[in-house]
């Protein structure tokens, strides 16, 4: 597969957006050699509001306007028997203001199977939510057909098409999940685990970034 590629031909960055800065800080402490071009971790802050103005901030810069993007960090399981550590990557991201399909799922599955290998990894819609959601709130969005949700990913994908087409992905680690909830004692356990496996993606979107190729303008 070739490298992705821009307008000019050179091989196009990779914008990955995450809220949290321990998010931040297991993305940029897991990177690695091996991206096919540069590649920026971008903290949003919390929230819908605050992931689109950051992405729409970070994609108005010349050296990220053409980036492929790829919303990760954790998020809450909806489905039952999902684990802390448990992988999420969304076939489509959506919340009230409409879907975002993803580009190379099937890619990013097989890749991160290779990264992190032995931790399941679900695959459907990934919903958003302006706020943590617990209790009944979760069996809500399941009934919609959603299998995870968090804060940003609906919004980062969003206003990264807005702002032109390029390839987006949403990639989630499961820290929360219907029989796992953070408010219960022991949880911390599965929140180090769920920070283990986020280090451990990057090969995963290095080799997802690889096998695209931008659509030239």
């Amino acid at each position: 597969m070739g490298h992705a590629q821009g307008p000019s031909g050179a091989a196009i960055p990779l914008l990955i957006a995450c809220a949290l800065s321990i998010e931040h800080l297991a993305l940029r402490s897991g990177r690695a050699g091996g991206a096919p071009g540069p590649v920026s971790v971008v903290r949003t802050g919390m929230g819908p509001r605050a992931a689109e103005a950051a992405v729409g901030r970070a994609l108005g810069r010349e050296r990220t306007a053409d980036a492929a993007v790829i919303a990760s960090g954790f998020c809450a399981g909806l489905a039952p028997g999902m684990h802390p550590g448990d992988l999420v990557v969304a076939e489509e991201t959506r919340d009230a203001a409409g879907a975002s399909l993803c580009t190379g799922s099937g890619v990013l599955v097989d890749a991160l199977a290779r990264a992190v290998p032995g931790r399941t990894v679900h695959t459907g819609p990934l919903t958003g939510s302006d706020h943590v959601v617990r209790g009944s709130e979760r069996a809500e969005l399941r009934a919609t057909g959603a299998i995870a949700v968090d804060m940003e990913s609906a919004a980062t994908l969003r206003t990264a098409l807005r702002e032109g087409p390029r390839p987006v992905a949403a990639v989630r680690v499961v820290v929360d999940a219907p029989e796992h909830e953070l408010v219960r004692i022991g949880t911390v356990r599965g929140g180090i685990s769920a920070f283990r496996v986020l280090r451990a993606v990057l090969p995963a979107f290095y080799e997802w970034h690889r096998s695209l190729l931008l659509p030239r303008r």
